[in-house]
């Protein structure tokens, strides 16, 4: 197989521009790091019960919102759904930061110990543990269950973290953190949200851009200099990962556990055009990304689309 070395590759280019020098990348977020790092466990207060009437999610991005159902369910059963829900987002993304943080130790296992590059990307697998303790206590908190993906999908990971290619974790690492981040960023300055929440997701948001711009510029690169092949599975990959990630996006348990029935729930969910909206709003960005770097096509393309992520 040819290989392209790290000269070669900064005088490549892709639709988006030329390459950019992963050393040289990697020391700017080094450097943001070393300013914008916190602490959850002492920049947030605990202690602090919920606040009466206020929302544990922004309604407007809550699953059943706008359908005949929500219509139909008093305030403060809806407030209870989004207690649920923002549970069921925190498993959620505590399952994609294990697998993520998984995915990058295989990544710089063969790779030059004292390079920017893989001093970075432990930086980012500290970072990701300090957020999956983070969510698992904002759950806790909450006083709501934990939400584990479905077993299949959970043991169908554990195939993605032995096979996958360094494109195609990269192409996964930023679906599981671009559509959670499109929400934060709705949800940190929403008054109307829990304090503690509105922390959290402030917290997520401002150390995810690092993490999603360490992951864009190696996608771009991979899908210039990786075999045809490999650029070829991470297509297909990506797009059956886009469709796992909305099926599992909300647990259906949540239903239940606010006395509304599962199955009518998960159909009115499933016909709502607003969460359509949502959803491919939340991915657009991503889409529309993978789109001009070339991931969004032939077969993978297909599967973007049964997801509901892509118009």
């Amino acid at each position: 197989m040819t290989t392209v070395s790290e000269r070669d590759v900064q005088l490549l280019r892709d639709a988006l521009g030329p390459l950019r020098d992963r050393e040289q990348i990697a020391e700017r977020l080094l450097d943001s790091s070393a300013k914008h790092s916190f602490d959850p466990d002492k920049e947030l207060d605990w202690d602090a019960p919920a606040e009466d009437g206020k929302w544990f999610w922004p309604p407007e991005l809550v699953s059943l919102y706008d359908t005949p159902l929500w219509r139909k369910m008093s305030e403060e059963q809806r407030v209870e759904l989004s207690r649920h829900e923002a549970a069921s987002l925190a498993s959620l993304g505590i399952w994609f930061e294990i697998i993520l943080m998984q995915l990058l130790v295989r990544h710089i296992y063969d790779r030059p110990v004292t390079s920017n590059h893989v001093r970075y990307a432990l930086t980012e697998i500290a970072d990701e543990c300090r957020h999956s303790m983070m969510f698992g206590r904002m759950i806790k908190w909450g006083g709501s269950p934990d939400y584990p993906v479905p077993r299949v999908y959970h043991n169908l990971a554990r195939v993605l973290k032995t096979i996958s290619t360094t494109p195609g974790s990269f192409a996964a690492t930023l679906l599981g953190e671009e559509i959670l981040d499109w929400m934060q960023r709705l949800t940190f300055p929403d008054e109307r949200v829990q304090t503690l929440i509105r922390g959290v997701t402030r917290i997520h948001v401002v150390e995810e851009a690092r993490h999603v711009r360490y992951a864009r510029e190696e996608l771009r690169r991979q899908m210039v200099t990786a075999p045809r092949w490999e650029r070829e599975l991470t297509r297909v990959s990506c797009g059956e990962a886009a469709r796992v990630f909305s099926v599992c996006f909300i647990n259906p348990r949540v239903y239940e556990n606010v006395g509304l029935d599962r199955h009518e729930a998960v159909a009115q969910v499933k016909a709502s055009g607003h969460r359509a909206e949502v959803m491919q709003s939340g991915a657009k960005r991503l889409t529309d990304f993978l789109d001009d770097i070339g991931v969004l096509n032939g077969v993978g393309r297909r599967l973007w689309k049964s997801s509901g992520l892509l118009a």
